[in-house]
């Protein structure tokens, strides 16, 4: 067995897509021609992004719609970056909200930002391996 990808719903999947580049350099791989769903080029793990419409109809009432306003799911997002520092000023700058400025925690250093369709996102920077 091998995890494959995550998949966050969102309202505008073409949105979602141009955020995760813009903040973090994640370039898309796929996009619907309908824009119902995409794919982001983030390594190892596939990040993929589906509409809410689309959700709703696949899973009916097992479905609960997340939204940017309310608080944040059950679950983050770790990015591993070169320098916290730049890569959260980056985010923020590209419409992320700022949750927790960049720190020092033992052997590497974290931030966290909330992204526009309102997943919480650690960026951490190991210092030692």
């Amino acid at each position: 067995m091998q995890y494959l990808k995550t998949i966050i719903y969102v309202d505008s999947v073409e949105e979602a897509l141009d955020f995760y580049y813009q903040a973090f350099g994640f370039a898309t791989t796929a996009l619907t021609e309908t824009a119902d769903y995409g794919e982001l080029d983030t390594g190892m793990v596939t990040l993929g992004f589906a509409s809410h419409p689309l959700a709703q109809a696949q899973f009916k009432q097992s479905y609960i719609r997340s939204h940017p306003k309310q608080p944040a799911l059950g679950f983050e997002l770790c990015i591993e970056c070169e320098n916290v520092v730049e890569s959260y000023d980056k985010a923020v700058s590209a419409g992320a909200e700022p949750l927790m400025p960049p720190s020092h925690k033992g052997e590497h250093t974290q931030a966290y930002v909330r992204a526009i369709e309102g997943t919480l996102i650690a960026l951490i920077t190991q210092s030692a391996r």
